[in-house]
């Protein structure tokens, strides 16, 4: 039993990973089991794509789209629940040994979902970097939520910005209508009362 426990141990320590491609529908989750020493540092480097049916392939997800990751140890205790942006890493370190499980999944943050569009996870996982580094690693991974946090607040600004734009041109139209129906009632009327007076004058009324 010590021998295969030894050897996960090394292949951590060497930094030995595993690389994974997932293929989802947006709010379908994926889920894996990875062996995990205690102590151990994880990191997981993510890219997701949105598939183009025009193109006919993959393309990069654009800034709406995020990643949910959520990780249990093997005493089912949540070490991970974040919510992350198309592209990036997350980091956790385990706190004891044995199977851990790492699940996934894809949602966007408009109103509008992917008409049952196909999307791509491309995961690399790290095991095994020193302790001390994950100051760092947490430092990075802070930085790419808070550029993500920035993106998001401009990019709700620019849909404000759209729909103040939008209600005003409505607005403008529809009086605009209003408008031009007066206009349109009142030559009426003054075309009727015109021809009723010329009849008159004629004495064919």
């Amino acid at each position: 039993m010590a021998l295969p426990l030894l050897l996960g141990q090394l292949l951590a320590l060497m930094g030995l990973g595993d690389a994974f491609y997932l293929e989802v529908r947006e709010l379908e989750e994926k889920c894996f089991i990875q062996e995990i020493p205690d102590g151990t540092v994880v990191i997981g480097n993510y890219k997701t794509e949105l598939y183009d049916p025009a193109m006919e392939k993959y393309q990069p997800s654009p800034q709406w789209i995020n990643l949910f990751v959520f990780v249990k140890d093997p005493e089912n205790k949540n070490l991970l629940a974040r919510q992350y942006g198309p592209q990036g890493s997350f980091t956790f370190t385990s706190q004891s040994p044995g199977e851990h499980q790492i699940c996934l999944h894809l949602e966007s943050i408009r109103f509008a979902l992917f008409y049952d569009g196909k999307l791509a996870i491309h995961l690399d996982m790290q095991l095994g970097e020193r302790s001390n580094d994950y100051a760092e690693f947490a430092a990075k991974d802070k930085l790419t939520q808070l550029h993500l946090r920035v993106q998001q607040l401009v990019e709700q600004w620019r849909e404000e910005r759209f729909r103040q734009t939008s209600e005003s041109t409505n607005q403008r139209v529809l009086w605009w209508s209003i408008l031009q129906t007066f206009i349109l009632v009142a030559t009426g009327v003054w075309q009727m009362q015109h021809l009723k007076s010329f009849f008159k004058a004629k004495k064919l009324v």
